[in-house]
């Protein structure tokens, strides 16, 4: 079997190249041979909290030269760690899990580096709410991918007044003490969608929350989730992009599904299954016989 070659920007010798290297965001087996390869062969380290990174690091056994670089001083620092690669330095920029400059620190220092003319490589793995979206059930074959919605109330509202017209799956990140306030203006500006909350994906206490918008902010008045989140909103029922999903899903199935989410009888959910997929009850039922046939 023939060694794969190595990207050729990794193969420059004697010029500077930024890394762009996510790490786990729970699981360490989560890190791939390259990033971890990487990281041992750099020069330093640009983490967005120090002592986090040492903690991966010391993990896999590796001691590198590390320096801070996150929201509060990358514009200091960006300049910094440039006048480095320009001297021939190789950098691994790395977040306190993720992927860097995806709803994190990053976007600033491979914006100059590129205006520079440095190598800027990426290194790819786990990210958050592509994790959350493979699992959802929802529709992902088109997406927005919003990251945090601003924390002010009113900053909050207009920013998904902007996003309501748009039928695509939503994809949020929200603090645990914001989210029921995000859900009660989702469910005021875009209605009762289909959602899914998911919790410490790839952590021990990973979770998912199925069901609609309503369901959703039942659970969290009852009880407030806690750690890292990423709130998933579907299409509208009805529409086109919604139904081809559901529609992938048998009807019987969808049926245990909507009885597991939602806490309702066999009747109610199969009255929401007809009218997920325009179909009458008696339609739907006719289907429902059928698949618990096969």
């Amino acid at each position: 079997m023939k060694k794969k070659k190595a990207n050729a920007a990794e193969t420059h010798a004697g010029e500077g190249c930024l890394y762009v290297v996510a790490t786990p965001i729970g699981n360490l087996e989560d890190i791939s041979f390259r990033a971890l390869r990487v990281l041992k062969e750099v020069d330093v380290i640009a983490c967005e909290d120090t002592r986090q990174t040492l903690k991966l690091l010391s993990h896999f056994g590796i001691s590198k030269r590390l320096v801070s670089y996150h929201e509060h001083n990358e514009m200091m620092r960006a300049p910094e760690i440039v006048i480095e690669l320009e001297q021939g330095a190789k950098v691994a920029l790395v977040s306190d899990a993720g992927t860097p400059a995806i709803s994190d620190p990053g976007h600033r220092l491979v914006g100059l580096c590129l205006r520079h003319n440095i190598h800027v490589v990426p290194i790819p793995g786990a990210s958050a709410f592509v994790a959350a979206l493979a699992a959802s059930g929802l529709p992902i074959d088109q997406f927005v991918f919003a990251g945090f919605l601003p924390s002010r109330p009113t900053e909050r509202r207009k920013a998904l007044r902007a996003l309501g017209a748009d039928p695509r799956t939503l994809a949020l990140y929200e603090a645990p003490h914001r989210l029921l306030d995000t859900l009660e203006d989702i469910l005021e500006i875009l209605g009762n969608r289909p959602a899914v909350i998911a919790r410490e994906v790839t952590k021990a206490y990973e979770e998912f929350k199925r069901g609609h918008i309503e369901d959703l902010i039942a659970a969290a008045r009852r009880k407030t989730p806690r750690g890292e989140i990423t709130l998933l909103v579907g299409p509208p029922d009805g529409h086109p992009s919604a139904s081809a999903a559901e529609e992938k899903v048998p009807l019987a199935r969808r049926v245990d599904e909507i009885i597991e989410e939602r806490g309702v009888d066999r009747k109610a959910a199969l009255k929401q299954v007809a009218r997920e997929r325009g179909l009458t009850r008696r339609e739907a039922y006719k289907q429902l016989l059928i698949t618990r046939d096969q």
